[in-house]
């Protein structure tokens, strides 16, 4: 294949480019700002999790509170009916009286022991209040944090974007006046290579692949015309010879 040295020059302009764009589209990809929200989204939906959980126990300990203290309320109030009853005199017979008695006895008894329970319902409840006021905070936090690290990588994703929209429009100037053919190969051996189509020969050196030519490599491309378009024996790529060639 031949094309003229100056189209072949272009395409280490072209590759210069496109290593460009290999750069931002890999620095898109591997954001600090990733790990950092997957970690922190991770967090926050079991933070999210153990929140719902606190309102949950919480919300069952109040119904478990009102329940004790109706208990403790029905207690109450026949124990006081009984009283008044007896107080009253409405209770005539000594059988009957001692059975009341005996029964407003049991009734103080067990309403102590349901203000028991009351109270050490009411310690859970406090508990359970202050898990969900930690929880809650916990929770908040995590979210701030997490749209915070959004909030870096979407800048920072703009700021490469806009950067690549302005390499690509480089890109198509450059790659418009490049012959077709030439364009073609160059694109084949991008994809084949690493990315890296054409390279310059620098001081004997292919700058693809990092090997320095033969002596009999050396000859033959000092012997080729210039708009032969040249392949590095090691790498295959396309070989650019400039001023800096050492030929």
């Amino acid at each position: 294949m031949n094309a003229a040295p100056a189209d072949q020059i272009r395409l280490l302009d072209l590759q210069a480019l496109d290593s460009r764009l290999d750069q931002l589209a890999h620095r898109r990809d591997t954001l600090p700002e990733h790990a950092e929200i997957q970690q922190r989204s991770t967090d926050l939906t079991e933070l999210r999790s153990l929140t719902v959980a606190a309102e949950t126990q919480l919300s069952d300990t109040k119904r478990e509170l009102v329940k004790a203290e109706q208990d403790v309320d029905q207690v109450s109030s026949r124990a006081a009916r009984n009283k008044e009853r007896m107080d009253s005199g409405a209770v005539t017979s000594a059988k009957d009286l001692a059975n009341m008695q005996h029964e407003v006895g049991a009734l103080a008894k067990r309403q102590s022991d349901l203000e028991d329970i009351v109270l050490e319902i009411m310690e859970r409840l406090e508990s359970a209040q202050t898990r969900v006021v930690e929880m809650t905070a916990r929770r908040d936090d995590a979210a701030h944090s997490t749209a915070e690290a959004e909030a870096r990588r979407d800048a920072a994703i703009a700021e490469i974007d806009a950067e690549a929209a302005k390499v690509t429009r480089e890109r198509e100037t450059v790659a418009a006046v490049i012959p077709a053919d030439l364009m073609k190969l160059y694109t084949k051996l991008r994809q084949t290579q690493g990315g890296t189509g054409a390279a310059r020969l620098f001081q004997r050196r292919c700058e693809g692949c990092r090997v320095e030519l033969s002596i009999t490599d050396l000859r033959a491309v000092r012997s080729a015309a210039p708009d032969e378009v040249l392949r590095c024996e090691n790498c295959s790529r396309i070989l650019i010879r400039t001023s800096d060639s050492g030929l």
